[in-house]
């Protein structure tokens, strides 16, 4: 009963005010955001990382072949606990072909503390 008393004080409130007028608008200039740099990324679902989920290993691999097509110089950067990098480098540089022309780097990052484990790609800056 209480939640009709409240809805009538509502409605009673939008009689008696009427249409109020909507305010003005902000016209400072708002800048836009910054534009991303990043070709792509995801996230590892920590327990398809522990099982060395297979479906992963794909994904992973892909990463490195969509890295591997760009035309400029690329960086994969992997944020994750020291000792998932072995397994999680090695399927990225399983996509990657052997005669691939883009300067490729691969750059490990150890996560913090409720950091999730991810994985981008972007342009290498600088290059």
């Amino acid at each position: 009963m209480k939640w009709a008393v409240s809805l009538f004080a509502i409605a009673a409130a939008c009689a008696v005010t009427g249409c109020a007028p909507m305010p003005a608008a902000n016209t400072a200039q708002i800048d836009p955001p910054a534009v991303s740099t990043e070709i792509l990324r995801f996230e590892i679902p920590a327990d398809a990382l522990g099982a060395h989920d297979p479906q992963l290993g794909a994904i992973l691999a892909k990463a490195g072949a969509l890295a591997a097509a760009q035309k400029q110089p690329t960086t994969i950067l992997v944020t994750a606990l020291a000792q998932d990098f072995p397994y999680l480098n090695q399927a990225i540089w399983k996509g990657v072909p052997a005669r691939h022309t883009v300067k490729l780097s691969l750059e490990n990052l150890t996560a913090g503390a409720r950091q999730p484990y991810s994985v981008s790609i972007r342009p290498t800056q600088g290059g």
